[in-house]
């Protein structure tokens, strides 16, 4: 077979050249390659109004389904929801609120929940079907958690920590003073609820005083005030030193890997001008089998670049700052939406998307992957890894301006 030679490159760029400028008017081209055309570009005004009715309010949060690119094409299941607009359930101690797959379709993987603990509130000792995985936004927390073995651990985290129940371990949660705290959850299963979880006082208030008592070993008169209803969330007397309740629990001796990663102080994975990310799969986070995560900061004008993940969906907390994410599949079909502050994002498995920070602040989210191995494959890393005219050949540039293209898997590019 004949070796491609430079001239030929540029040659068929400029055969490309030619046949682009003898198009007629409204022909695919650069930016707007769908036939028949997309985007408002490609409307006339009157095509264009929209007298209504409408939501203002709504409307104005997202200017990218109201005129979305020209390069957006074809139907593509909804990836944005919020806990902004999610019920909150509210008790004497603090709140949650929630979005799971019956509420946001897409997400088959995970669920998540926000919530909020006073100072002192409790949410009550309990355990799930699903692992729960979450991230401090705010304050300080104190968690207790027991293994199989009888080995308990309790420790205080805050903004930035993580922590990881593997399923069906028991657990407790506390608000510490003096603002408490507040955190997202995910479990690793998209149906599981925050309002169906197994109850310490549910459990007792429903079986019988003389199995209680044989149970525990004690009379049946030491239950006889047992909450007849579950607490769920409730306040509580704020906890003593640390210290004390690790000595109360020490007798059995520590599980061997912690159930907390300090994941806004760890080593970032990658750290540039335009932004840093950091990691926590179980390469770091050890007991954290089943859920992967990294923390993601996008200077503004930045760019998340072009990547996908082989292994997981990814399912998004947007911390602060606002931005667009575009996401691509087979089709084609591709799709943006805009988000901010407590929206969530999802993208399946091996979606192509990018994420663009559009205002003056730095934008964060976390990215959480049902996985115990963080996996990317980068755009820039393929096409910088793959022969150069052969990838000259399919873009129609020169292996000159391929060369350019950033080898290292910068992961985040300034504006």
């Amino acid at each position: 077979m004949e070796t491609l030679t430079r001239r030929a490159v540029l040659a068929i760029g400029a055969v490309g050249g030619t046949a682009l400028a003898a198009s007629t008017a409204g022909a695919a081209s650069f930016g707007n390659p769908d036939q028949p055309a997309e985007g408002a570009i490609n409307a006339n005004a009157a095509g264009l109004s929209d007298p209504g009715p409408k939501n203002p309010a709504i409307n104005d949060q997202f200017p990218s389904f109201q005129s979305p690119p020209a390069t957006d094409v074809g139907d593509m299941q909804l990836f944005w929801a919020s806990f902004n607009n999610a019920a909150k359930r509210i008790q004497n101690g603090g709140w949650a609120r929630q979005v799971t797959k019956s509420d946001f379709a897409i997400s088959d993987a995970v669920s998540g929940v926000n919530m909020r603990l006073g100072p002192g509130g409790i949410r009550e000792m309990h355990w799930h079907r699903a692992a729960e995985w979450a991230i401090m936004t705010n304050g300080r927390c104190r968690i207790t958690v027991l293994d199989p073995q009888g080995r308990a651990y309790v420790q205080d985290v805050e903004a930035g920590d993580l922590w990881y129940f593997p399923a069906g371990y028991p657990h407790s949660l506390q608000g510490l003073g003096p603002d408490g705290c507040e955190f997202v959850i995910v479990f690793d299963e998209g149906d599981q609820s925050e309002y169906g979880t197994l109850l310490l006082t549910d459990w007792l208030a429903h079986t019988s005083p003389e199995l209680l008592a044989k149970n525990f070993g004690v009379a049946q008169d030491v239950f006889r005030n047992i909450p007849l209803q579950n607490l769920w969330i409730f306040q509580g007397k704020e906890p003593g030193p640390l210290s004390k309740d690790q000595e109360a629990v020490a007798g059995t001796g520590l599980p061997p890997f912690p159930f907390t990663y300090k994941l806004a102080a760890s080593k970032p994975l990658k750290e540039n001008a335009a932004g840093v990310i950091r990691l926590a799969d179980s390469s770091a986070f050890t007991v954290s089998k089943t859920i992967a995560a990294a923390i993601e900061t996008i200077k503004p004008g930045g760019v998340r670049e072009m990547h996908w993940h082989p292994n997981a969906d990814e399912w998004q907390y947007w911390i602060k700052g606002e931005g667009r994410m575009t996401v691509f599949d087979a089709g084609p079909r591709s799709q943006t939406a805009d988000f901010r502050a407590g929206d969530i994002g999802y993208v399946k498995r091996s979606q192509g998307h990018i994420i663009e920070n559009t205002g003056k602040t730095d934008l964060q989210f976390v990215a959480v992957f049902k996985a115990a191995e963080y996996q990317e494959v980068s755009l820039s890393s393929w096409l910088t890894h793959t022969p150069p005219a052969l990838v000259a050949q399919h873009l129609n540039v020169s292996i000159e301006d391929v060369a350019k293209f950033p080898a290292n898997q910068p992961a985040i590019m300034p504006g």
